[in-house]
């Protein structure tokens, strides 16, 4: 038997996904850098290292006004899946070496399977505006 299986997975991603907030969102910004070591420092982790950098810019630009072609729920989905991996007590303790990210990268696997749509668009938006504002800034070459 599986030591943190798809549906542990759902139960924990809805339950830190309801208590998102818009509070939550500044408050999980302010903790990127502490959540993306965290990545960094973790195996199980590690793979999921560019996906959280996306999940994190499309948040910011969210809680900027940015963008805002995103449906709350999809939000409130990656803000929880960002806080869970912060947690160092969830399902399986992030202390117990060889296993404390089972549990952590079950939740963000499954809310990037959920919001994959969402990132994907926001991905295309942000390298279009990227673009856009390369082609508009005027060259400091001579």
């Amino acid at each position: 038997m599986p030591l943190f299986t798809r549906k542990n997975a759902e139960k924990q991603l809805q339950n830190e996904a309801r208590q998102v907030s818009q509070e939550s969102l500044d408050d999980l910004l302010r903790r990127q850098q502490a959540i993306e070591a965290k990545v960094r420092s973790s195996g199980k982790l590690q793979r999921f290292s560019g996906d959280i950098k996306l999940m994190f810019a499309m948040i910011s630009d969210y809680w900027n006004g940015r963008y805002r072609n995103v449906p709350w729920k999809s939000v409130a989905a990656i803000a929880g899946a960002l806080l869970y991996v912060l947690n160092p007590l969830d399902v399986i303790p992030d202390l117990i070496l060889g296993i404390g990210f089972v549990d952590d990268a079950g939740v963000v696997a499954l809310c990037l399977k959920l919001v994959e749509s969402d990132l994907i668009r926001y991905a295309a938006w942000k390298e279009q505006t990227e673009q856009q504002t390369a082609a508009t800034t005027p060259s400091t070459a001579p």
